[in-house]
């Protein structure tokens, strides 16, 4: 199963992004889908989240109110909208499950940098 992240850019403080993500042979149905982000020189972080059966969305304190995590089951695709960008919002942004168990190999991430 590969992951496929993409949208990222650049993109000036306060402007806003959309990022996609696909999966090849691999449908998201049973899964809790996530965004994680890893900025230079820390840990991969959790973003947000949802649950594809019915929708449920949950977010990382520091992009609620700013960040929507949303699903297409047609297309089989999660997306994560996010307005308001600030400059520690920079990061590669990956999808994958949201728990440690049913994660699949994380693909390359989308790079997203804000500039202040």
């Amino acid at each position: 199963v590969q992951l496929q992240a993409s949208g990222g850019g650049l993109v000036q403080a306060g402007g806003s992004l959309r990022l996609s993500c696909a999966a090849s042979g691999q449908t998201f149905s049973r899964y809790v889908m996530g965004w994680f982000r890893q900025a230079p020189g820390k840990e991969r972080e959790f973003v947000a989240a949802i649950k594809w059966s019915d929708g449920s969305t949950y977010y990382a304190d520091s992009v609620k109110g700013r960040f929507t995590i949303s699903r297409d089951n047609a297309k089989n695709t999660v997306y994560l909208q996010m307005n308001s960008l600030r400059p520690e919002d920079m990061a590669v942004y990956y999808c994958n499950a949201l728990y440690s168990r049913e994660q699949f190999s994380w693909g390359q991430g989308t790079l997203v940098t804000v500039s202040s």
